[in-house]
């Protein structure tokens, strides 16, 4: 009798578990896409890539999804069984709350060795994985990381700033670049009506290509007396 009840409280949780699981990786790879949306859409992916992904993502997903489906399932489980007065009559047929919930014990410890063998060999792997394919990605066109109207400060003593952007052509309009670079406030600041912008092969350096404009550098001020020169030096951006 014990074997039946056994079979039958793991039959009754089985479903709830992979159920549940699912859901939870599901609602967990749509919050990590969610994050990295704005850095996958309109860069001419191939579906694979993105599979590929998402397939990554969700691997590194399952020790977070695991704890949250084996509760949704001890809950719907035991709840249906307690709604149905299933636990009621065993209980008055002398068999123990620990005796029924025995079987689930013994199920959590070995989802949980497995769980450790697969987060100690599996997810190194595919963070590693997932964190390559978002820098190829992030990095497949920089352009895309500039969001029109706003300074972008992602480059190591440079301010960019652009109007808008075609990501068709990855034309952008109206470049301000502020140079910082010598730590001394604004002296150099770059107008230009357009331009691109592109990494290099290595992925090293990035090129940056800008068309009809001009490129300001204060120089230090010279003191001449009580008169104070701060000269200009202006050089005109011409597209050919």
């Amino acid at each position: 009798m014990i074997k039946r009840l056994h079979s039958l409280v793991i039959k009754s949780y089985i479903g709830p578990l992979f159920v549940t699981f699912f859901i939870s990786l599901f609602v967990l790879v749509m919050q990590f896409l969610w994050v990295y949306i704005e850095d996958l859409v309109g860069k001419g992916l191939e579906w694979t890539v993105i599979a590929e992904l998402l397939t990554y993502a969700a691997a590194g997903l399952v020790p977070l999804a695991l704890p949250l489906a084996i509760l949704f399932a001890s809950i719907m489980t035991f709840g249906d069984m307690g709604e149905h007065f299933e636990l009621t009559a065993m209980k008055s047929a002398g068999i123990s709350l620990q005796k029924i919930m025995a079987p689930l014990i013994v199920l959590s410890v070995i989802i949980s060795i497995g769980a450790f063998f697969f987060s100690n060999h599996v997810i190194p792997y595919t963070n590693l994985k997932t964190g390559s394919l978002l820098y190829d990605v992030m990095h497949q066109r920089p352009e895309l990381n500039i969001k029109e109207g706003i300074f972008n400060n992602d480059i190591d003593g440079y301010s960019i700033k652009i109007k808008s952007k075609n990501p068709n052509t990855a034309m952008m309009y109206d470049f301000m670049i502020y140079d910082h670079s010598e730590r001394r406030g604004n002296p150099k600041v770059t107008l230009a009506d357009s331009g691109r912008m592109e990494m290099t092969d290595d992925q090293r350096y990035m090129i940056v290509t800008l068309y009809n404009g001009y490129s300001y550098e204060e120089m230090k001020e010279q003191s001449r007396g009580l008169k104070k020169n701060i000269p200009n030096i202006m050089i005109s951006l011409i597209s050919r």
